[in-house]
């Protein structure tokens, strides 16, 4: 007896796209995590104000900085639904039916490297969770709850979904990539954008019924299952809301790139003295002479913590690690516990005096924070590899908060759902 499975991905039934690349250029921007506040986004949406952050951050599509709204706020999601029905008016988008999307990033910082995968709408009813154990997509992140309230309102507000979730699937024998490259290379993109950091993102549009579609999404089905690498609390909200599906990339996990994901710390700083007395209980504590561009380490298990004196370079004992398991073992996780936690008294990765700061902002960057005096430390992590990832998801383990910074990132408004 077969046993049938719900497909990974469907075709989208709505689809708007921008009509072409200088289109692309004007509605695409960065996703909101992207950003570090309200200010940074205000001064995008004043130097591009067709992208599509007038909707997704509609609280700041203000005309001063003074008129920032709340997110999420009922002004705001009117202002979102607004925003998206003139966008969807605009000549800058047309609405395509019954599609999948191919999307390939050329990043020149990883040269060689083919970074593709098939879009399309993943079933919600595959998502496995606490109450529903078995299904083929694998969160890596708990779900606060009131954050994926918030984008499910928004969904609700403008009636479509613009924030695309990125997933993962292990393409143990390169078949799926390979099929995709193939597709790819038969003709030339529908459209491409650049984005702020000259990675060009590249767009075919494949009709559902298609020759090309039918190998792509064959080829995906042979992967028993895909892991969410940016994106838990997008998918969560379209779960929320009862929707069928939510829109999703597929790639290749090899072919993906993993960035730093650092953290400031705004507490007052310990004399050096006692900080080191506090860490040598878990970490071999090494003081770093001055380093021009800030201390970037590496390798996993190797961390970096600044404080005004400069940096330490901090490395956890090998009889500490060998009982952990494979999220605990994560340096995130450590930080959490053997420095936030144990010694600043920082018990909940959500506490408003830890700022996490994603992998578009370097080393460099971090010493300003600490030296201006903003923040008294600043925590520097090399990025974690894409094997602790998936072991973290084999192992049906959560990750650590804001440990994974999946770069390049999907740039938002290159298609966008329209729900019924």
């Amino acid at each position: 007896m077969t046993v049938e499975t719900t497909p990974l991905l469907g075709p989208i039934a709505r689809a708007l796209i921008p009509v072409d690349s200088e289109a692309a250029g004007k509605v695409s921007a960065p996703n909101y995590d992207e950003y570090l506040d309200d200010m940074e986004v205000f001064r995008e949406i004043q130097r591009r104000p067709s992208c599509v952050l007038t909707v997704t951050m509609a609280h700041c599509a203000v005309r001063t900085p003074d008129e920032i709204l709340e997110q999420d706020s009922p002004e705001a999601l009117q202002q979102a639904g607004e925003g998206f029905r003139a966008l969807a008016r605009s000549p800058l988008l047309r609405r395509v039916e019954g599609v999948f999307v191919l999307y390939e990033i050329v990043d020149p910082e990883r040269p060689g490297v083919r970074q593709i995968g098939l879009g399309g709408m993943a079933p919600t009813s595959e998502i496995r969770t606490e109450g529903q154990e078995v299904g083929r997509i694998v969160r890596n992140e708990g779900i606060r709850e009131e954050k994926a309230r918030g984008r499910a309102r928004l969904v609700e507000a403008t009636r479509s979904i613009i924030g695309t979730v990125n997933l993962a699937v292990e393409d143990r024998t390169g078949r799926f990539a390979s099929v995709l490259e193939g597709v790819a290379d038969r003709r030339l993109p529908d459209l491409k954008a650049i984005d702020e950091r000259g990675c060009t993102h590249r767009i075919w549009i494949l009709p559902a019924g298609g020759v090309d579609a039918g190998e792509a999404v064959e080829a995906l089905e042979r992967e028993p299952e895909a892991y969410v690498a940016d994106g838990n609390h997008r998918s969560a909200a379209a779960a929320m809301l009862g929707l069928e599906g939510f829109p999703a990339v597929v790639f290749p996990a090899g072919r993906m790139g993993l960035a730093p994901y650092n953290r400031l710390v705004a507490v007052a700083p310990l004399p050096r003295v006692r900080l080191v007395e506090k860490l040598e209980g878990f970490f071999q504590v090494e003081p770093l002479a001055d380093i021009p561009e800030g201390f970037r380490p590496q390798a996993v298990n190797q961390i970096g913590l600044l404080d005004r004196e400069g940096w330490l370079r901090l490395t956890p004992a090998p009889e500490h690690l060998a009982s952990l398991g494979p999220a605990d073992s994560i340096d995130a996780a450590i930080v959490q516990r053997r420095v936030f936690q144990e010694i600043f008294e920082i018990r909940d990765p959500r506490d408003a005096r830890l700022t996490f700061v994603g992998g578009n902002r370097d080393a460099a960057w971090l010493e300003e924070q600490v030296r201006s005096g903003a923040f008294g430390y600043a925590v520097s992590l090399a990025p974690v590899t894409m094997e602790q990832f998936l072991d973290v998801c084999r192992a049906g383990e959560f990750m650590p908060p804001k440990s994974t910074w999946f770069q390049p990132k999907l740039r938002m408004g290159l298609f966008m759902v329209e729900l019924a």
